[in-house]
């Protein structure tokens, strides 16, 4: 095997970049596109979907198609890690899958925003959840044995960090540049107009990412750095050995609880900020890129801290920020020509980065640290179907974060309340996730690694 050297490494997380900024695209900005606010409305957004709790009275039709393609991700997640487990290809288990799925996972994210009805249609939901089941499908075929790789890559304890560091800096990075689309579209609307300046603004975004996600298929082989002979067995018998993990078990709970809560903010991000705190659409973008500029300032410092602190106290003490981080936006109020509504955003931006530093890095290497004690323990090696199984909680706490939000946000619309309640629900569930991952043995697991030393 060759060593890893820090250009792989970053070879890797351009791989990152790539479907974190095709996530972001879809993740931040379909909700507002599809069920826009009375400020959208005024900007001038076109009504493509029946709007308001049309299914059983509860459900929108938006937080319809979330739900739908969270059950659709339930089959193809196990399968699709199964398959890149098993695979016998000679280019490797896991890159050839990426290879492929990239150009259409670049499409379908295109294609979510280009409904085919101009005005208010049933039809358009159709089309948006036929081009997001495909969306879903290829991120999973992308993601997943990406996901694998990050163990199989890593031969030590300081790699694993150095991956989860670079690839943390890519995916903050390409969720930077989705919430940067405001200040392109703004730029195009006077000569596009408001509803094709933001897809031609997609376009561009997508275009750079399917770069990125070819960048570590044809630049890294597998081969010099994984040696991993194929697993057996079903999916869902690969599944079961990998829920039958206690700690794994622990972690997906308290993850769920976690991405429910974040994709909530960030789903609500630019209805808190226009909405609550008064400020223009713009500033969205201006304070996620200063919560990412401040955390990559301390990714260097999470690194230090792991030497020091037990990855899962680390963790716990994230969860409890971001609880705090969520109700000071429950709380955030402004007024149109005031700096009332900064005050709030600044603090907000400062009291979330370094919980983004911690969270951004760390999960994935309690992950894979999970996935490694197991195959120590049980013989196998099933690193797809663990990362698979994350990846899996993610897509479940964006999909109830959408159904949530979504029905939310119809109350009181004038009035904020809808905002405010999805965002001390965020408070509720990051605690949750805090008191969940308290039952983490972190001790077993890293003194399977040989790694066992205790720390606070």
């Amino acid at each position: 095997m060759k060593k890893l050297t820090k250009k792989v490494i970053w070879q890797f997380a351009i791989g990152q970049l790539g479907w974190s900024t095709l996530s972001a695209i879809v993740t931040n900005w379909v909700i507002s596109f599809y069920q826009p606010g009375e400020e959208m409305l005024s900007a001038g957004q076109t009504v493509f979907i029946p709007q308001g709790r049309v299914i059983f009275g509860v459900i929108t039709i938006l937080g319809g198609i979330y739900a739908l393609g969270r059950l659709f991700d339930a089959v193809t997640d196990p399968w699709i890690a199964n398959l890149s487990d098993k695979s016998r290809n000679p280019k490797g288990r896991r890159l050839p899958f990426m290879q492929k799925a990239a150009l259409p996972l670049t499409a379908a994210t295109i294609l979510i925003y280009w409904s085919p009805i101009n005005g208010e249609s049933p039809v358009n939901g159709v089309w948006i959840l036929v081009m997001m089941l495909l969306f879903y499908l290829f991120m999973t075929v992308y993601c997943t044995p990406y996901n694998a790789l990050i163990a199989e890559l890593s031969g030590s304890q300081e790699e694993l960090t150095a991956i989860s560091t670079a690839i943390s800096f890519t995916f903050i990075f390409g969720s930077a540049l989705g919430y940067a689309c405001p200040f392109i579209w703004g730029a195009l609307t006077p000569s596009l107009g408001r509803v094709t300046a933001i897809r031609v603004t997609f376009l561009i975004l997508a275009l750079f990412a399917l770069i990125c996600l070819y960048v570590p298929t044809f630049t890294i082989k597998e081969s010099d750095y994984a040696d991993i002979q194929p697993a057996g067995g079903s999916a869902f018998q690969s599944l079961g050995k990998t829920f039958a993990n206690k700690d794994f078990r622990v972690f997906v709970l308290s993850d769920i609880c976690y991405w429910v809560a974040i994709t909530m903010f960030q789903s609500g991000l630019t209805f808190f900020i226009t909405s609550l705190m008064r400020l223009p659409e713009t500033m969205n973008t201006i304070l996620y890129i200063g919560m990412t500029l401040l955390s990559v300032a301390l990714y260097t410092s999470v690194g230090k801290l792991t030497h020091r602190f037990a990855k899962k106290n680390l963790i716990i003490f994230a969860f409890f920020e971001f609880s705090v981080v969520y109700l000071v936006t429950a709380i955030s109020q402004g007024q149109t020509g005031t700096y009332k509504g900064m005050i709030f955003g600044v603090l907000i931006m400062l009291l979330a980065s370094p919980s983004m530093a911690i969270l951004g890095i760390l999960p994935q290497t309690v992950v894979a640290d999970i996935a490694k004690s197991d195959e120590i323990s049980t013989g196998e090696n099933h690193d797809g179907m663990f990362f698979a199984a994350r990846t899996f909680a993610m897509k479940l706490g964006q999909s109830l974060a959408a159904i949530l939000f979504t029905s939310f946000a119809t109350i009181s619309r004038e009035t904020g309340l809808g905002y405010r309640i999805a965002a001390l629900s965020s408070v509720i569930l990051c605690l949750a996730a805090a008191f969940v991952m308290m039952n983490y043995n972190e001790k077993k697991v890293m003194g399977l690694l040989g790694e066992g030393k205790a720390k606070a």
